[in-house]
């Protein structure tokens, strides 16, 4: 990874620093990812104060290894004595977004979220050992991606950047789709979709089963995953991701990333794939973490050769229930885009998601310079979707 500056002397930061990225020097606290003892990085995840299945050390150290452009992960460490109290896997601004200025920014661990790991009886002090050490690291900003706006962790951060009167910059935000889990399921999609269209459901999963009775299928265990997770993978590849050449089936540092992350989270019980079959015909399966009492919608793959039973709403409709039924699930977070066709008319919760600049002294000179960069690469690429979204659209007016 392209390190940024060593500071072992905190000093004022200058203009000059904003584009020093010089190597760290040995008595940086980043480390490597794979230096923290996967026990004690357990141990930690199992007294976070906010669940997060996407930096269990099974799932962030698969895709650590094997994911493109997302390996090669960095970390920051809080201690109370041996005890691991915090972890922040994290790369540097020119790793994450080839912008060659001295902050540190969360590793993306595929899922679209990076609260980090703070023990819930220490959080506070966890948060501010993670900040010091950034400093040390010469880091100015931390640029903590996807993170819940409103999570036990980003107030551990806030509450103590605030004793040094900084305030963290909210770079761009959204809501995005949840699942209460506590509620009646049948209750529950009554209430979202409503009478009408649960009966129309209805109609599609009757012509479904013309195909063979359809059941839900729940694998866990891990040969049972091992095998699911190839089906899957052949879903996903099969529909508009594959034809896009997107599907982590298409790549194989992705697809050996979740083979093994899945693989990794089934021995610890905290990994499922759910399958909707026809028969013995899979039309639809889905990826889901759990950690603590929530799980994580990670993705969904469907055999678009049964698109008009809408096979995709349907797993969806049987994973509701199933994680309704469950008593150790209280919540699920989709992981999706805000603007989700599919899961949003279904799972009608929402939470506030967003990046957060985090400036690491005040009134840094050094901190605006990021602040408008990320600004401005946030622009470039909005556009560039806007623009995507016009060659689509043009596309299919010509079909």
């Amino acid at each position: 990874m392209a390190e940024i500056a060593d500071t072992a002397t905190v000093r004022r930061a200058s203009l000059k620093d904003a584009t020093d990225t010089r190597a760290l020097s040995a008595a940086s606290p980043l480390v490597p990812l794979t230096s923290i003892a996967t026990d004690q990085w357990r141990q930690l995840s199992e007294a976070a104060c906010e669940p997060n299945g996407y930096y269990l050390p099974g799932w962030e150290l698969a895709v650590n290894a094997f994911a493109p452009g997302r390996t090669d992960a960095s970390a920051l460490a809080a201690w109370n004595g041996d005890r691991l109290i915090g972890l922040l896997p994290l790369v540097s601004m020119w790793h994450a977004h080839k912008i060659p200025l001295p902050a540190l920014v969360s590793a993306h661990p595929y899922g679209t979220l990076c609260a980090p790991p703070l023990d819930r009886a220490m959080a506070p002090e966890a948060a501010a050992q993670l900040l010091q050490q950034a400093r040390d690291a010469g880091a100015h900003a931390l640029i903590l991606r996807d993170m819940p706006l409103d999570g036990a962790a980003m107030n551990a951060f806030t509450d103590v950047l605030r004793r040094d009167g900084i305030e963290p910059r909210v770079l761009l935000s959204n809501l995005r789709a949840c699942l209460d889990a506590t509620r009646d399921a049948d209750e529950l999609l009554h209430d979202a979709l409503g009478t009408k269209k649960l009966k129309e459901l209805r109609r599609l999963r009757h012509r479904l089963a013309e195909h063979g009775a359809v059941r839900f299928d729940v694998a866990r265990r891990g040969d049972e995953i091992a095998a699911a997770v190839e089906t899957f993978l052949a879903l996903e590849a099969s529909g508009w991701k594959g034809a896009r050449g997107t599907a982590l089936a298409q790549n194989s540092g992705d697809a050996s990333f979740v083979r093994h992350a899945t693989t990794a989270l089934a021995t610890t019980g905290q990994c499922e794939i759910v399958t909707l079959r026809a028969g013995d015909m899979p039309v639809a399966a889905g990826i889901v973490l759990r950690h603590q009492d929530r799980a994580f919608f990670f993705k969904i793959g469907v055999d678009e050769r049964f698109a008009k039973f809408s096979p995709g709403v349907q797993l969806t409709l049987d994973l509701t229930r199933h994680l309704c039924a469950d008593p150790a699930i209280a919540s699920a977070d989709s992981t999706a885009s805000p603007d989700h066709p599919m899961i949003n008319p279904i799972w009608r919760g929402r939470f506030a998601i967003g990046d957060v600049l985090i400036p690491l002294r005040p009134n840094d000179p050094v901190v605006p310079i990021i602040h408008a960069a990320m600004t401005a690469r946030q622009s470039i690429l909005e556009q560039a979707r806007r623009g995507v979204r016009l060659i689509r659209t043009w596309r299919q007016k010509r079909r």
